[in-house]
Parts: C-alpha cells; sequence; structure tokens
C-alpha cells in the first residue's frame, strides 16, 4: 500500500510546539558539539605556538569557555533525551488507545478471523518501536546532519583534497547501506509475524490451561509452542546475520576512512600542506563525521522497523466495521419489542452455504419463545441478527416495525439482553461485573439488581462480598454464580428485549433451579427468545420455534407439538430417553 505520509505526521500536530523546541536544542547542542576540535585547534596551533609568557593565561581561558560548553551541551542533552523520549511515549499512548478504539468497532466477523494475540502484538510490540522512531528519527536527523554538514565543511576549508578523498568513501558506503537495509526489512517482517503467532500461541494456551491439565497434555502444548518459537529464533537468525554483514561492513567504510585520513595527512605534513595541528583537528572531526554516519546507519534499521510498525498498525486502521451506523441512524424512544424476520437468509463469509435461508417469522411484544433444534440449524445465528452482530444477505430484520439496519447501533443493542451459556466476567470485583450493564448505576441498584438475580446471597458469603476479586473470566466463582452475576447484569441493563442463549444447559440440576428462576423472573414483562438445549426448561413457552436446516418446521406450545408427534416431539423423546 502508498506509505500515509500525512496520516503518519499528524501525530505530532498535538506536541508540535514541544517538539519544535526539542529540534532547536538539538541543533544548538550539536552547533557547540562543533566548536570542541576548534578551540583545540587555536590552543595547539595559535596559542601554544605563540608568546609562552602569556600562553597559559589563554589556556585557562578557553578551558573556562570550554567547561560553559560542556555545562550548556550537557544540559541540552538531557532535555533533549527526557523530552524527546515523553513526546514518543505520549505519541505511542494516543495511537494505541486510537487502535484500541477502531478495533473495538470492528463487527464480529473481523473476530471470527483474528488471534487475539496477533491483535496484541499489534497494540503493544508494533507500537513501541513506532515510539522510538517518532523520537529518535527528525531529532536524529537533525542533530546528526549538523554535525556531519559542519564538521564537512570545516575540513573543507582545513584540507581540501583530503577532504574529498574522505568524501569520495560515502557513496559506496550509501549504496552498501540500502542494500542491506532491503534485506533487513524483510527480516524485521518477518520477526514481526513470528512472533504475533508466538504471542498467539501463548495467549490460546493459558486461556485453555484448565482443558490442557484436564486431558494432561501439557507436552502437546510446549511442543506447539516450540514450534512458533522455533520458527521466531529461525527468523531472528536471518536478522542477525543480515545485521552482522551491515554493521561490519559499515565497520570497515569508518576503519577505511580513518586509514585514508593517516596515511595521507601524514603525507601532506611531510609535504608541508598540512601541520600537526591541522591533522589533529582532522582526526577530531572525522570522529564527527564517523559519529553520525554509524548513528544514521542503525537508525536505517530503527526506521525500517518504525515503518514496518506504522505499516501494520494502519491495516488494522484502513478496515471498516461491517457493521456501520446508517447516515441518518433512527432511534426508538420506547422500544416495545416486536419483531419480524422478513424472508431471512444468511451466509458466513467464508462459507459457501446459507445458515438460514428465506426464513419468515413473526414475535409479538412480551411474547416469551423458544427457539430448538439440532446443532448447526442456525438457532444462535438467528438471534445474533437481531442486535445487529451480523448483517442478513438477504431479507430484513425489523424491531417494532423499523428495519435494524436503520436504527442507531448503540440505541439497538441498548435495547436487547443476552445471557448466553458461555459467561465472559471481566477480571475485577464482583460489583465492577454487574455494573457493567449499567456503568452509572448506584451501588443500591447493583444490589437490588443481584437480589432479583438470587445472587445477593452467595455475593455475601465471600470474602469480601461484592468486592470481592473474581479473577479473569471469574475462575474464583462456580458455573452457577457466574451465571447469576450474569444475569444480575442484564436485570441492571434493564432491557426490552431479552435473548438467552442456552442460559443452563451447562449447569448441574440445582444450579439450574436457582437460575431457571432467576431467567424467568428477569423475562417477565419482556419480549424474550431462549434458544434451548434442554427441552424440559422450556414447556412453559408461549411458543416453540422447531429450527432446522431446512429452517422452521414446526411452531406451537409444548403440548400442541407432542400431540402433533412431528421433529419436536422426535427431540423431546430422544432426550428423555437419554435422562431415563
Amino acid at each position: 500500500m502508498n506509505f500515509p505520509i500525512k496520516k503518519f505526521f499528524s501525530y505530532y500536530k498535538p506536541y508540535l510546539g514541544l517538539y519544535l523546541s526539542i529540534l532547536t536544542c538539538a541543533f544548538i547542542v550539536s552547533g557547540l558539539t562543533l566548536v570542541f576540535p576548534l578551540l583545540v585547534r587555536y590552543v595547539t596551533k595559535d596559542v601554544l605556538a605563540g608568546d609562552l609568557t602569556t600562553a597559559l593565561t589563554k589556556v585557562y581561558w578557553i578551558g573556562g569557555l570550554m567547561l560553559v560548553i560542556i555545562a550548556l551541551e550537557n544540559i541540552g542533552n538531557f532535555f533533549v533525551d527526557y523530552k524527546g523520549h515523553e513526546v514518543g511515549a505520549r505519541m505511542e499512548s494516543d495511537m494505541r488507545s486510537e487502535l484500541f478504539a477502531h478495533i473495538q468497532k470492528l463487527s464480529f466477523s473481523f473476530f471470527d478471523k483474528e488471534k487475539t494475540g496477533k491483535l496484541m502484538s499489534r497494540i503493544t510490540n508494533d507500537l513501541l518501536l513506532l515510539s522510538e522512531l517518532y523520537h529518535h528519527g527528525p531529532e536524529d536527523y537533525v542533530k546528526y546532519s549538523v554535525r556531519f554538514i559542519g564538521a564537512f565543511v570545516i575540513l573543507f576549508f582545513i584540507n581540501a583534497p583530503l577532504t574529498i578523498a574522505v568524501f569520495c568513501f560515502l557513496p559506496f558506503l550509501g549504496v552498501f547501506a540500502l542494500f542491506f537495509n532491503k534485506i533487513l526489512n524483510r527480516a524485521m517482517n518477518r520477526n514481526k509475524e513470528r512472533i504475533a503467532d508466538v504471542n498467539a500461541q501463548v495467549e490460546d494456551s493459558l486461556a485453555g490451561i484448565r482443558v490442557v491439565k484436564s486431558f494432561a497434555n501439557e507436552h502437546v502444548e510446549v511442543e506447539k509452542f516450540n514450534r512458533a518459537n522455533t520458527r521466531f529464533f529461525d527468523s531472528r537468525k536471518s536478522t542477525y546475520r543480515a545485521e552482522a554483514y551491515f554493521y561490519n561492513g559499515i565497520q570497515m567504510f569508518i576503519q577505511l576512512i580513518t586509514f585514508t585520513v593517516v596515511i595521507f595527512g601524514s603525507a601532506s605534513i611531510v609535504h608541508h600542506t598540512l601541520d600537526l595541528a591541522d591533522l589533529i583537528t582532522f582526526l577530531l572531526y572525522i570522529g564527527f563525521m564517523i559519529e553520525p554516519i554509524q548513528r544514521l546507519t542503525h537508525m536505517s534499521t530503527q526506521f525500517q522497523e518504525g515503518i514496518t510498525g506504522f505499516q501494520r498498525f494502519m491495516e488494522i486502521m484502513n478496515l471498516q466495521p461491517a457493521i456501520e451506523n446508517p447516515p441518518n441512524p433512527f432511534t426508538l424512544p420506547n422500544v416495545r419489542g416486536e419483531l419480524a424476520f422478513n424472508h431471512v437468509s444468511f451466509r458466513y463469509e467464508d462459507h459457501l452455504k446459507d445458515v438460514l435461508q428465506d426464513l419468515s417469522l413473526h414475535v409479538k411484544p412480551g411474547e416469551y419463545v423458544a427457539v430448538v433444534g439440532p446443532s448447526g440449524a442456525g438457532k444462535t445465528t438467528l438471534c445474533s441478527l437481531i442486535p445487529r452482530f451480523y448483517d442478513v444477505t438477504a431479507g430484513e430484520v425489523l424491531l417494532d416495525g423499523i428495519n435494524v439496519k436503520e436504527m442507531d447501533l448503540q440505541s439497538l443493542r441498548n435495547s436487547i439482553g443476552i445471557v448466553q451459556q458461555d459467561v465472559y466476567l471481566f477480571d475485577g470485583t464482583v460489583i465492577e461485573n454487574i455494573r457493567y450493564g449499567h456503568p452509572d448505576a448506584s451501588d443500591e441498584e447493583v444490589i437490588h439488581a443481584a437480589k432479583r438475580a438470587n445472587a445477593h446471597d452467595f455475593i455475601l458469603s465471600l470474602p469480601d462480598g461484592y468486592h470481592a476479586e473474581i479473577g479473569q473470566r471469574g475462575v474464583r466463582l462456580s458455573g452457577g454464580q457466574k451465571q447469576r452475576i450474569s444475569i444480575a447484569r442484564v436485570f441492571l441493563k434493564n432491557p426490552p428485549l431479552l435473548i438467552l442463549d442456552e442460559a443452563t444447559s451447562a449447569l448441574d440440576n440445582e444450579s439450574e433451579s436457582i437460575i431457571k428462576e432467576s431467567l424467568e423472573s428477569l423475562a417477565q414483562g419482556r419480549t424474550t427468545l431462549v434458544i434451548a438445549h434442554r427441552l424440559s426448561t422450556i414447556r412453559n413457552a408461549q411458543r416453540i420455534i422447531v429450527l432446522t436446516d431446512g429452517g422452521i418446521t414446526e411452531q406451537g406450545t409444548h403440548d400442541s407439538l407432542l400431540a402433533k408427534g412431528g421433529a419436536y416431539s422426535n427431540l423431546y423423546s430422544k432426550q428423555f430417553e437419554m435422562h431415563v
């Protein structure tokens, strides 16, 4: 892709005043650095070669001037180093916040394809490299360009032929640097891809550590990690080989330049076209020419790393959410909860076959509807179309007569409460997780929601009650306790439309009984869609929809569908036989 230069430099804008002061300071410090060899040349060529009776006084004055320069240079370097790194860190923080906020906007289809560990690598590792480029890039180019150009001009006036001889090495040095930069760039791209693979492997293994240990498969995970780690090592080895060629080649050029100065400078002294003081000055300034070459060639690596990181950053930033607000979104002031699926078809991006095909369904406000059927029939998919986690490929989904595609996304999703089988709780306290349903709720409102979810008593039994830490994904709680907290979260949200996605299928009988009571309380007065695995839990549903690969094959009450002796009756009989 074309490199977005305007976007790259836009991150300097909030800190432009401070960064310009850093560049100005770097410019002044570099100029002061160039004064030192001139003072040494003046002492050795003029002061010590003149009247020695007054020489010592002049040396002291020059020494005092050198101390002032040293003080100013160190103060300036401190300011450049400290404030420069601070600006780089601020820009990195801004970009990380922007990237994270953008990822939050991306649709489920994006997360279906991307690994969490790879996204973490984009947010952390890539932006760390960018911070160094943003800080050191312009600053070092100013600093070392001043030193290089200044040293070259001064040396040219001291001895033009010798300076030109030194300068002849630079085109070869430039070609050499460009060649190996390309090799380094490719190697660094591989490094980023493979460390992302390592991160993804670590994240996947640690997230499933209980499954790993339950199957005693620690050795399997170690082998998988070692494969990813070995691939990363191999890419690093290639990088180090390229770096060895690169930096040793640069060092060889530097040694050749020094060799040229010593040999041809000594010959110039013999031929009386250069004196010893000028040769000493020449050697000192060669250092000022060599240091920028060393630093700027090192910066080329830093530059490649940073640019690669920025390109990977922009790969995510350029992604548009598959699901976005319409240009003039509609907001329902009071959601009644009437649902209609009109000739809905849907397929996932990487699927060739429709999951749902030409499906039509109407749910009245306040109706309690259960959706049952075999695995893979599209029950969860059907419910995911209501809050627009995915968009239909054909047909339309209506809420209170309005196409959900025309509604404000936040307004739409705020009107829907979802309780899932796989409960996700965040690392933190009980009260923080319940309040996630309504971040501005008071403690009293949180407690009231917990009571309605039959969670209050068990919460009080925890060591710190509502302020108990529950660990990542709520690992310190039982399945039933986690489910009750998730129900309390929805009680606090208080939505008019409720989706229960197999919310009790993974629980034991005692927990299921408690959760069932909580869910029945939650469903009162709300339009409720229940995806049910245990058919015994939906006997009281006002309507049961049987969904198969062929669409809706049956619908009715529990008793009427049993009496019909069709698909629902067969499902119920099989499940009953399994539990006998």
